[in-house]
């Protein structure tokens, strides 16, 4: 049987709380699958339920119901953990070591044999750009060094699965860029990779797919380029062009709005987008460009998390 690099099927964790008060439910029915070779984005606002989900499939708490598994292994088991590479927000190294005696102890707690971790840590530090520093005492680094050696201390097992809380938070924009680029040979390479951050940006440059949630429940699922795809919402960018022909392209029934140079245009479907674009072309109008329109990632994201707050009653 081939299994999801992570799953979780009806995931849901309630906090008893004490002194009468309301219990707190983190997690809601969360359904999700990671596949092996692919950037998989979490992503929500604080108390969305990201923590306790990465909580449960690490081991660190145990849900309520439902079911978290890791290449097929119950994660309540501790051998689920054995290829997992875990990156924690926030983390910290003793200040005395260097990032050479840092991958060791990392590689030796994962039961690696020396030569092959003498290797690996080589060959990590050149890939993270901390080759020059593989003997300095961790404490001299900068935070961005810092998040560079702990992403390599995931890696250094050589997991099939790894877990990234904010891997690029302190990191410079050349850094980013190179880290987004290790992540995306490591899942070429056929690892799992579950990203929890909070730099939309960051997430929609590296992730494939996304789930977004929103007290505790999956709002929106998918790959990034279907969900921030705006419904029936193109550019045309066409010459000549004139009052005339915008008035009569809203004559079909589209709406029209100018965009420097172009226009946008809201339509009912392909077929009345085909009725339009035949209509400029008898107009002797040349098509210079035709595109659908998208939204950024951080707008899906606000809108379907303001949409929800909206309709709790929380926000006016």
């Amino acid at each position: 049987m081939v299994h999801s690099a992570i799953s979780t099927d009806g995931l849901r964790k309630v906090y008893r709380s004490r002194m009468g008060r309301s219990d707190i439910v983190a997690l809601d029915g969360l359904d999700l699958r990671v596949e092996p070779g692919e950037v998989f984005g979490l992503l929500g606002p604080n108390g969305a339920g990201k923590t306790t989900t990465v909580k449960i499939l690490l081991g660190l708490t145990r849900a309520s119901a439902g079911e978290a598994r890791i290449l097929g292994v119950p994660a309540e088991r501790p051998e689920s953990r054995r290829p997992v590479g875990y990156l924690p927000e926030g983390h910290r190294f003793p200040g005395y070591l260097t990032a050479r005696s840092t991958l060791s102890i990392f590689g030796r707690m994962s039961g690696m044999e020396p030569p092959r971790l003498r290797t690996r840590t080589a060959e990590l530090l050149d890939r993270v750009g901390l080759a020059d520093w593989a003997d300095v005492r961790v404490k001299k680094f900068s935070k961005g060094m810092t998040q560079r050696l702990g992403l390599a201390a995931s890696l250094i097992h050589e997991p099939s699965v790894l877990m990234l809380d904010e891997p690029t938070d302190g990191v410079d924009p050349v850094g980013r860029r190179e880290i987004r680029d290790l992540l995306a040979e490591e899942a070429r390479a056929g690892r799992a990779i579950l990203l929890n951050s909070h730099l939309l940006s960051e997430i929609e440059l590296t992730c494939t797919r996304v789930a977004i949630l929103r007290r505790g429940r999956v709002v929106a699922q998918g790959r990034i380029d279907d969900l921030t795809r705006r419904q029936s919402v193109y550019r045309l960018a066409a010459a000549p062009s004139g009052e005339h022909l915008v008035a009569e392209i809203r004559s079909t029934g589209a709406a029209v709005e100018a965009e420097g140079e172009s226009l946008l245009l809201s339509v009912r479907d392909a077929e009345h987008l085909n009725a339009i674009l035949d209509l400029v072309r008898r107009r002797g109008a040349l098509v210079r460009e035709l595109a659908p329109v998208r939204s950024s990632l951080e707008d899906v994201f606000v809108g379907l998390v303001r949409t929800g707050d909206t309709a709790d009653g929380e926000m006016p």
